[in-house]
């Protein structure tokens, strides 16, 4: 058989044939991606797994093309094992969430072009995203995959199910072949702990979940109270007065709660899994002695995981780039990582990580790659900032209705966007509207506002005109992904080894 190239497959099917996805599997069945009228299918050669209708033959062999559905996304993922996620262990990684089931391809060029042996997380959402743009995991996971096969991308990648807070949670991502788990307990998380006072703080100490903990009071008061503990570096951490009570009435019962998410999970699954811990989207600050007593007791649990996400000190608000005092940042980051030296190793997260661009650099360094970056929300905002290249009267629309609902969908973020500061649309230009993405204020209504834009009854008409432009200009939207996303990989790169 002659070689099956994209102009032989185009003039056999008059589809148009994406070049990178034309692969052969083990059995010699080629297969590959390709659309037609902003539609996208799944083609193979010979007696392939897609489903559907022959369509063409090419040397005397037929061509059947069906819908990119979950029963093919399940068949490729079984052919071609490289379209399905895997666990990256303790490899520099980097999860680039897609709340629009678009960005995969852009995300895959970021990574090639600017990160380097950075691994990918390309199949990214939490349960709170999918629930707003009413997505369900299995759409999240068959995402990727033909994003992954549209690209060629043969390098492995990972799928983060993230901030999962129930097991039912765990439950319905497993299902559908996630392997990475981010449990948050933050529900669990007492905040007001930093505030208490000596006797508040017995009092709520006394109450904790000990037998979830699988330890007495007593003896957890005798593993840490007034004890001091090296770390790697030279340092130390210790637990004098009520620092002991503090740690352990913040964070006691969240350790009870990731352990048994943790033992679910083993439980449930039927293939390797891995787990992070994040902490990150609570009130106040994890110190590095907190840090130390969490890690310390989950490892005493038995609990394993790749990487955790403490609460940093500054705002880590989404959108846009951290907001603190930079030098105390990277002393408490440095105490951080000698606690992940000492325990672990596992990756330190930095969640919320869109356009942190100003701790980038000294992260990648301080943690020597065993580091995970988690971000989402800015490739919404690069969808957002294509349509207003492709179709500013829509960008016109959505940046309105953004503005009228951000103080609504706000309420489950760490933002502090002045909608005083986001003047109507009318004020500007289509050119001087379109570079308005790039503004703190307008940054946080665009991109808290997601669900709403994609799910309200007029956001249904924003969703439909959304997907047809960003399929219909494709290359636009992956280039503008391409060139953003590499930003926050290329710092990475650097100490990301294979």
């Amino acid at each position: 058989m002659s070689e099956i190239t994209s102009a032989r497959l185009a003039e056999a099917t008059g589809l148009d044939i994406y070049d990178s996805s034309i692969v052969e599997d083990a059995n010699g069945v080629t297969y590959f991606l390709a659309r037609r009228d902003g539609e996208k299918v799944v083609g193979s050669v010979s007696e392939g797994v897609v489903s559907g209708k022959i369509a063409g033959v090419i040397d005397d062999q037929s061509i059947v093309i069906g819908p990119c559905n979950t029963v093919n996304a399940n068949a490729i993922r079984f052919a071609l094992p490289w379209t399905a996620p895997v666990c990256l262990g303790l490899a520099t990684s980097a999860g680039l969430g897609d709340r629009l089931g678009l960005a995969t391809p852009g995300h895959i060029r970021a990574i090639r072009a600017k990160g380097g042996n950075v691994r990918p997380i390309l199949a990214q959402q939490s349960i709170r995203e999918m629930t707003r743009t009413q997505r369900t995991p299995q759409e999240v996971m068959d995402a990727a995959t033909w994003g992954v096969l549209q690209e060629g991308y043969t390098d492995g990648f990972g799928s983060d199910a993230d901030h999962l807070q129930t097991t039912d949670d765990i439950d319905v991502t497993l299902e559908v072949g996630f392997t990475f788990f981010t449990i948050d307990p933050g529900k669990h998380v007492d905040d007001e702990a930093d505030n208490l006072d000596a006797a508040a703080l017995a009092e709520r100490y006394e109450k904790l979940d000990f037998a979830g903990l699988e330890i007495s009071a007593a003896d957890l008061t005798a593993a840490y109270s007034d004890k001091k503990f090296a770390l790697a570096g030279g340092d130390s951490v210790g637990f004098t007065g009520d620092d002991f009570l503090r740690a352990a009435v913040k964070y006691g019962n969240a350790i009870a709660h990731v352990a048994r998410m943790y033992r679910h999970l083993q439980a449930k699954a039927t293939w390797p899994v891995e787990l992070e811990v994040s902490v990150d989207e609570t009130e106040s600050p994890t110190t590095v002695a907190e840090h130390f007593f969490f890690a310390s007791e989950l490892k005493r649990l038995g609990v394993e995981w790749v990487s955790m996400a403490p609460r940093f000190v500054g705002r880590m608000e989404k959108g846009v780039d951290y907001i603190g005092d930079l030098e105390e940042f990277r002393k408490s980051f440095a105490g951080h990582v000698a606690v992940m030296r000492t325990i672990g190793p596992y990756k330190i997260s930095i969640h919320s990580g869109s356009d942190k661009f100003s701790i980038y650099p000294e992260t990648a360094e301080m943690t020597a790659g065993l580091v995970h970056l988690k971000t989402a929300g800015t490739s919404y905002l690069e969808a957002i900032r294509a349509i207003g290249k492709i179709d500013p009267a829509l960008f016109r629309r959505i940046y309105d209705f953004a503005r009228e609902h951000y103080d609504e969908d706000k309420k489950t973020y760490h933002v502090s966007a002045d909608m005083a500061k986001v003047p109507p649309a009318s004020a500007f230009g289509d050119h001087e509207l379109a570079d308005r993405i790039d503004d703190f204020d307008t940054r946080q209504a665009l991109h808290c506002t997601f669900g709403s834009v994609l799910t309200t009854d007029g956001g249904e008409l924003f969703k439909r005109s959304m997907y047809e432009d960003l399929l219909r200009e494709e290359e636009i939207h992956y280039e503008m992904l391409a060139k953003h996303l590499g930003r926050h990989v290329e710092p990475f790169a650097k100490y990301a080894k294979k």
